[in-house]
């Protein structure tokens, strides 16, 4: 199906070995309802790699983009609790993006989801994002897909220094695609097909790719019927 809202967080890292299982009950019994509880906040989504790198995926999706620069969630950045810092404390490889949704379709969820990060020349932009929006309207058609998506970074919300990021290296994606399906091989082919489209577009840079499955997902129904 379509991402909820207009606006994403995504944010790919790794984890000191020692700190996984730390990390796990961290995010889903603080980091992520406590997301989920900022208002404009309507799902947050975890998953680990199947192919690829980081290991860790995830993405939270808000209603637009102001709800990502608003006060109620730099509160939260600004104020980290002290699970959140010693957790935070064992991240590696970490990149997170600011994003509003530029193009969302599908179906359905699905369970797995691969990743695409890279950049586009200035000049080229215009042409790529309409490239782009034809090949993930066709990618959703294949079989076992349930959506795609294409959403742009703003690179100042996503280099705001707060609290919650002093110290650690975050890189800043530009350009992301995501692909849901039910399987990991329906998934796979997906994005090999759309990797060959991307080939030779007046994309810069490498582009990072990654298979994940999902592990743990919110959405904000779910945590007011867990409160009440």
């Amino acid at each position: 199906m379509s991402l909820l809202g207009k606006a994403v967080v995504a944010i790919w890292n790794d984890i000191l070995p020692e700190g996984r299982e730390n990390f796990i009950e961290w995010h889903n019994r603080e980091h992520i309802p406590e997301r989920v509880a900022i208002p404009g906040f309507l799902r947050g989504r975890r998953y680990i790699a199947e192919q690829g790198v980081p290991e860790y995926f995830t993405l939270y999706e808000a209603a637009d983009a102001k709800v990502l620069v608003g006060q109620p969630y730099l509160d939260r950045l600004n104020n980290p609790t002290p699970w959140t810092k010693r957790s935070t404390a064992d991240f590696r490889n970490t990149t997170r993006g600011v994003c509003n949704t530029d193009y969302s379709h599908g179906c359905g969820d699905g369970g797995f989801i691969a990743t695409f990060r890279f950049d586009a020349a200035e000049t080229d932009r215009a042409t790529i994002r309409s490239m782009l929006t034809d090949a993930l309207c066709e990618t959703g058609k294949l079989n076992g897909i349930s959506g795609t998506h294409l959403c742009i970074a703003d690179s100042g919300a996503s280099s705001l220094e707060t609290v919650e990021r002093k110290g650690r290296q975050v890189g800043v994606p530009n350009w992301i695609i995501m692909i849901e399906g039910g399987s990991a091989s329906s998934v796979a082919t997906a994005a090999d097909r759309l990797a060959q489209q991307l080939s030779g577009n007046g994309l810069v840079g490498p582009v990072e790719f990654g298979l994940y499955r999902l592990e743990f997902a919110l959405g904000e129904n779910a945590l007011q019927q867990s409160a009440a």
